[in-house]
Order: structure tokens, then sequence, then C-alpha cells
């Protein structure tokens, strides 16, 4: 089945044929609360050992009828992997519709998704087609779907049973050919057991389960997410010169966990390209969050002193970590970490510069009962 290349603004393209494989991109969620469209394609993209399973599980599940239920943190891509299956279905040339369930109020979720008949409620000025309608012959997606209420949750039940669907205020069923994929961030499961999510739909939704992986787990997919950014913006603001990050700061963005997943990594490029005066983009042009964030892996220096030891990492692999873990301990304090370290803190200063972890100047304070040490100016308390 073929899939889009990317001829990419801000995260999707026109539809261009083209063999799935690992180089296939994921760029990010989109933000609205219901589009139907068949115009654009979203990016995958990865090529780290968990997205090109997942690329194979998205061609598997595609040419089925089956619904999906997508799984997975904040910013993974859940849209974007639904788009991807739609894409690469046999019903790639009908629409494909997608609606936010937590952005709709809970009072109009039922007509927004079955549509309804003039005058059954104050505003509906005429009869409307619900979302079933509209991606009939096509593929349904209900991303956090775990935001409808039982009343939605009985209804799109309902629906999916019987293939028909009623609008609000009507007595006639309209039949419907729709596939639906679903999204959810929480334990759909955990749901089920404190009664806020039906079980009957949970495993109607849930006939092929599809879990996102979190960025932090996809290894050097993170230079290519990068680069995809990079160029984006570059384009979309009508630059022939595409900027680039500095060593340092592509270690750090390398090194930071991505709690936001996909879509902090691009507002991160973003915030760069927006601070950063020059071609090349530094430490300092970093969103402080990562600038000053320390690896937690550090903290694992046994088992690196252990690979010294078989010869598998360099004697500066060492010292590195040892100084990182030291500054770790003492909460980033420099002036604390250099005593621990027993050298100068200029040299810890270096040292920090040349591991592409920001630094803070820290000055010491002295105080009746010892020294303190905080940011900010010298001070001497009398005694």
């Amino acid at each position: 089945m073929p899939l889009a290349t990317p001829t990419a603004i801000d995260g999707w393209s026109t539809n261009q044929t083209n063999e799935l494989s690992p180089s296939a991109k994921i760029a990010g969620d989109a933000e609205e609360s219901s589009r139907s469209t068949n115009s654009r394609t979203p990016t995958l993209i990865g090529e780290s050992p968990v997205m090109k399973k997942l690329f194979s599980v998205i061609g598997r599940v595609a040419p089925t009828d089956a619904s999906v239920l997508i799984t997975g943190a904040t910013g993974t891509g859940k849209e974007l992997a639904a788009r991807a299956i739609h894409d690469l279905s046999p019903r790639r040339d009908n629409a494909f519709v997608d609606i936010n369930c937590s952005a709709i109020p809970e009072t109009l979720i039922e007509a927004e998704l079955f549509g309804h008949q003039r005058g059954t409620f104050t505003g509906a000025h005429e009869n409307r087609s619900g979302l079933f309608e509209k991606a009939s012959g096509g593929t349904l997606f209900l991303d956090e779907v775990d935001a409808l209420n039982l009343s939605a949750q009985a209804k799109l039940l309902r629906v999916l049973q019987e293939r028909t669907v009623r609008r609000i205020g009507a007595r006639a069923n309209i039949a419907i050919d729709v596939r639906i994929i679903s999204a959810t961030n929480c334990d759909l499961a955990q749901a089920v057991a404190e009664g806020r999510f039906r079980p009957d739909l949970y495993y109607r939704l849930r006939v092929l389960p599809l879990q996102l992986p979190e960025l932090c787990t996809r290894g050097e997919d993170v230079n290519l997410l990068v680069d995809h950014f990079l160029r984006l913006k570059a384009e979309r603001m009508g630059q022939q010169q595409v900027r680039h990050f500095t060593p340092e700061a592509m270690n750090a963005l390398r090194e930071y966990p991505w709690p936001g997943n996909v879509r902090e990594l691009e507002n991160a490029v973003e915030y760069a390209l927006a601070i950063g005066m020059e071609d090349e983009l530094g430490m300092a042009d970093l969103p402080i969050e990562i600038a000053n964030h320390v690896p937690s892996d550090l903290h694992d220096f046994r088992s690196v002193l252990q690979a010294y030891m078989n010869d598998t990492v360099p004697l500066a692999e060492i010292e590195k970590r040892y100084i990182l873990t030291v500054l770790q301990q003492f909460g980033g304090n420099q002036v604390r970490a250099a005593a621990a370290l027993g050298i100068d803190r200029s040299k810890l200063y270096r040292r920090l510069r040349q591991y592409g972890v920001k630094a803070v100047k820290f000055f010491q304070e002295e105080e009746p009962h010892g020294l303190q040490f905080r940011g900010g100016k010298t001070t001497t308390t009398a005694h």
C-alpha cells in the first residue's frame, strides 16, 4: 500500500505515493477539534527499532476494516498514526474525519457525532448531518475518546453494532459505512474498572490495539526530527538557508527525556529559531529546562565504570559521568560540586560547556552557621 511522501507544511504533506519504509515520518499531532479532509497526509519520521516495528504493525492493520484503539502519551503522534492507517487502507480515497472528544461540550457531543433535526434544541436552525454521516465510506477518528460521557458511549456502541445512525430528533435510521479509529492517552482499562467507561464499548473499540512509543525510547530519531523541523520552519518562512544546532546543543536535545514527546521537541526547535540570532543555534538558544538538564541515567556510574574496565568506554567518558553525577547530587550547585570534586570552579564550568550542559553561576554567601550557596550577589553577614 502506498504512503504519502513528505512535501510537508506544518507536519502535513500532499498525497504522493511511496512505499512505507523506516524513514516514514511522524511530526506531531494536530490541534483542531474536528476536521474532514483527505487532501493531506501526516508525515512519519523514524528509523529506531520501535518505530520500524510501529510501521510494520500499521502496514498490517491498515488493510483490515476492524476498529483500532491507539494509545500513547500526549504528543506521540496518535492522530498521525490514525491518518497513516487511513491512507494505507482501501478507504484512502474517501473522507478522514477527526474529532477531539474533549474539545466539544458534553451537551453538544451527540449532535456533533450523530447530527440533529431542525428545532430539536435551541440553536438548531436547520437539519444537520453528524460526523458519522460525513465519514461514511471513510474513517472516523475519535481522539481522546475517554472524554465521552456515558450517554454518548451508549449511543456510540449502538451505532457500531447496528451500523446505522439516527439524528437527534429524527425517527429514521441512516445506514453508514465507517471505520472507527479511536485514541486516548489514559488507561481505558482502568476507566472501565472505575465505571467511567463502558466495558462493551471498550472491547468494540479495542479490536486492534496500537501503542505508540514515547520519544525517549526512540534513540537517534531525535536527530531526524530536529532536521525535519528545521527544514519545515525554513520552508514555512520562505528561507533558503536552513539553520542548525551546535554539537553541544544537539547533545542536549538528545539527552533530554522529552516528557511532552514529539510536540515538545517541535516547540523547542521553534523556540530556538525565535530566540537565536545566529545561523548556528547554541545552548543559550534552548529552553532553560533543556539546557540545564542533567541526564537521569548518569546516576548509574557503577555500570559505566564496569564498562570502562571491560574496555568498552574511554576514560574521558568516566570523567564526564563522574562529574555530572556529582553535580546532580548537589542539585546543579556548581560551587559545592567543584568543592566535592576537588577542582576549581572555572575548570568545572569549562567541563560543563564541553559536555553541553548549560552552566549556572553560583556564589558563596557567608552566614554565622556556615557557608550557604545561592544564586545572586556575594554578601557578608557580620558576626
